[in-house]
């Protein structure tokens, strides 16, 4: 059982949604959170919390999709709050569309916040805890990333790309005293794109909270967990494992149980709500908007 007191945790997507949730739960093990995301005044909250929970929190405002500047990120982490123990990449961003409906910008977007962003940041730190001989890098994914999911192309290919990009770098850190998990919630209540579509979510898809899931992380932490699926309930979680072994078999039995638990209808009745740039929560009309194509 590791102990997290004194770690240093570097937290990305920790201004809103399921990162201060996580932020939360790491200020109770009394680690130093290092909080990225774009917006200051949300990181700035997130940090006068973490001290009410006994931890330290460090805010760097800082936008992760500008992937060539993030070696100027770690550098700055690493003067401010010294060598980083715990990486857990958390930005995400989803757009609901059908297919043909995606823009270049958006698919970029959506690929670059999810996978990219998390790629680059993990190579950057990524030597100072080879060298160190101690680490460990969680990545925030998903079960859309374990079974395809209509209307979500975009999100569920990035979060795909992400479970087996942890799996391989698992494989190559094996001799090492490096650590990588991946976390895998189903549908999360309360925050996220789940939330502010204001669509009723399909019962039987299994719902789960935002604490379920920080707790999850941070039992991954101590226990060294490779995979955690986040479902309602144990039962659900195992429930969901069995589908999607069956789905690796037979994958038109999981199209069909998709359909029948509502997913596609869900997500369908998202993209409805979701059809332009207008209707999308303001953070990601704004992130669109500043997004550069090159």
């Amino acid at each position: 059982m590791t102990n997290l007191a004194g770690k240093t945790v570097l937290l990305t997507g920790a201004s809103r949604g399921l990162g201060v949730y996580l932020a939360h739960a790491l200020a109770r093990e009394q680690t130093t959170v290092v909080c990225v995301s774009r917006f200051k005044s949300g990181l700035d909250t997130t940090c006068a919390q973490i001290k009410a929970l006994g931890g330290k929190g460090i805010s760097i405002p800082f936008d992760i999709t500008n992937m060539t500047e993030l070696s100027i990120l770690t550098t700055q982490i690493n003067k401010i709050a010294g060598p980083v123990d715990i990486l857990i990449n958390n930005a995400g961003i989803e757009l609901y569309r059908n297919f043909v409906d995606y823009s270049l910008e958006e698919m970029q977007l959506v690929v670059s916040t999810n996978l990219l962003a998390a790629m680059e940041i993990t190579r950057l730190l990524l030597p100072s805890m080879l060298e160190r001989r101690s680490g460990h890098i969680v990545n925030i994914a998903s079960v859309a990333g374990k079974k395809g999911v209509a209307y979500n192309s975009i999100y569920s290919a990035s979060k795909a790309g992400l479970i087996m990009w942890t799996d391989a770098i698992r494989q190559e850190l094996a001799d090492t005293d490096v650590n990588v998990s991946a976390i895998c919630p189903g549908y999360v209540n309360k925050v996220g794109m789940t939330f502010n579509t204001h669509v009723p979510l399909p019962l039987l898809a299994g719902i789960s909270t935002p604490k379920k899931v920080a707790n999850a992380v941070i039992k991954s932490l101590k226990q060294n967990q490779t995979e955690v699926i986040v479902n309602q309930s144990p039962i659900t979680e195992h429930l969901t494992k069995i589908m999607f072994a069956i789905g690796q078999i037979c994958p038109e039995f999981l199209d069909t149980i998709y359909r029948l638990i509502g997913v596609v209808k869900l997500n369908k009745m998202r993209t409805e709500n979701l059809t332009s740039i207008e209707m999308l929560p303001t953070y990601m009309k704004k992130q669109l908007k500043n997004t550069s194509l090159t």
